[in-house]
């Protein structure tokens, strides 16, 4: 059997500091299990329902490196024709995280939808503190998005 040993302290081989600095984290939010965006749920739904439906794997569409799965073929026909409107924002990140200046997971079953524009949280504290101020939240968010979404994984 043949050990790996890297020291706990640099300098680092080459390969081991190119992987180190590599991006982790995805623009689209991904469930780390699945792989799917926004756990599956069909994007349209969040608009078209009461609550959102989970997607099919016999209906799925990879946008933006991710696979978004949808309840039917006419809302994956839907989304393929206009994804910026139907996809989270921030790529499904924390929207108060995002607001705040810094990328953190979200549930895809705690969101809002806020101008036609579908918002995804961390927590439910998160989505309170969000719409106390949802103009002003939504457009620091949108800031920060802009600069910080150039360091994420597109995979």
């Amino acid at each position: 059997m043949i050990a790996l040993v890297l020291p706990l302290f640099g300098p680092f081989p080459a390969t081991v500091q190119q992987s180190l600095a590599q991006s982790i984290v995805t623009y689209v939010l991904t469930d780390p299990l699945t792989g799917q965006a926004i756990g599956g749920m069909d994007p349209v739904s969040y608009f078209t329902e009461p609550a959102p439906l989970p997607g099919r794997p016999d209906f799925e569409l990879v946008w933006k490196g991710a696979p978004f799965q949808f309840a039917n073929a006419a809302n994956m026909e839907i989304f393929r024709r206009n994804p910026e409107i139907y996809a989270p924002q921030y790529g499904g990140h924390g929207a108060m995280s995002m607001s705040r200046g810094f990328v953190s997971d979200a549930d895809p079953l705690i969101y809002t939808v806020f101008k036609q524009r579908l918002f995804m949280f961390y927590s439910a504290a998160n989505r309170e503190a969000f719409l106390l101020a949802p103009d002003a939240a939504a457009l620091r968010g949108q800031e920060h998005w802009t600069t910080l979404s150039k360091t994420l994984s597109t995979r």
